[in-house]
């Protein structure tokens, strides 16, 4: 995620770079590469050079009485031709760059770049947003979450199916008491507390290749209908390519509520091969 976010980053840079550069580029009137290659050529072969324009000077006139009728029509400021001298040529002087402000094509130019470093700027953002965990006030999945309460829980449980939370995605099934001198065995101090309360908080993933892992009602086991993975009540392996099983959150209660840890950090992963605490065979025919 980092090297996405990294990505992000640079994409939306390199962008912005581009989008000031070509500001600034055209915004100087700089000549194009082809321009100045045309000028700085030679004149074609057998060419004749082009008559006077008037404005090299005739041959002889004085180039100071010239600049003194250049400066005349500059300091008069009327924008209009300003004879320069007896020989009568007009002359046409510049308009200044702050008094013809920005042409069309610049601020087309200028509107499509701009338009282009806001999209990209904003999907950058977009992507980081996605991208950033959340953080444990949001109350989603990777914080501790608050599923419910105990007495919700067990009215699930006493209709033979776990008790589901959609944020958490976590089922919650009870843990016989008299596994318990097994379960000390194997299982984390962390998950065994949960055990020692009389739950389990299984995560719905399943460890083969992360497919949601249904309950079948009628075996009541946990059957991954993907490839064909089976779970007991309590997530131990009992049956197919998975390669342990079922992961587990920590949790506890409080108030009279589950709060179960999502949290990457706090999932425990779910026991080896072979592991069979409680015992317990498919009560009915397979779902998968």
């Amino acid at each position: 995620m980092a090297v996405i976010i990294i990505g992000v980053l640079a994409v939306v840079g390199l962008s912005l770079l581009f989008v000031v550069g070509t500001a600034r580029r055209r915004a100087t009137g700089q000549l194009s590469r082809e321009t100045r290659r045309a000028d700085a050529s030679e004149p074609p072969a057998g060419a004749e050079p082009s008559e006077p324009t008037g404005d090299e000077g005739a041959p002889g006139e004085d180039p100071r009485q010239r600049a003194d009728d250049s400066r005349r029509a500059i300091e008069s400021g009327s924008g209009v031709p300003v004879p320069a001298g007896p020989r009568g040529v007009t002359r046409y002087e510049p308009v200044d760059e702050e008094e013809l402000g920005v042409t069309r094509r610049q601020f087309f130019n200028r509107g499509i770049l701009t338009a282009t470093g806001l999209a990209v700027g904003a999907f950058g953002a977009a992507a980081l947003g996605f991208l950033w965990p959340g953080s444990s006030s949001a109350g989603g999945f990777g914080s501790k979450i608050n599923i419910g309460t105990k007495a919700d829980i067990d009215t699930q449980i006493a209709k033979k199916t776990p008790y589901y939370n959609a944020a958490a995605k976590v089922y919650i099934n009870p843990y016989p008491k008299d596994a318990l001198p097994k379960a000390k065995k194997i299982y984390a101090p962390t998950i065994l507390a949960g055990m020692q309360l009389g739950y389990v908080a299984l995560y719905q993933r399943c460890v083969h290749l992360g497919c949601r892992v249904p309950w079948c009602q009628s075996s009541q086991w946990f059957e991954c209908p993907c490839h064909g993975s089976k779970y007991n009540r309590v997530g131990e392996k009992r049956g197919g390519p998975a390669p342990r099983g079922l992961d587990r959150f920590p949790f506890e209660l409080s108030g009279g509520s589950m709060v179960v840890d999502t949290s990457t950090t706090a999932l425990v992963q779910g026991p080896p091969i072979g592991t069979d605490t409680t015992g317990q065979a498919a009560e009915g025919a397979p779902c998968v």
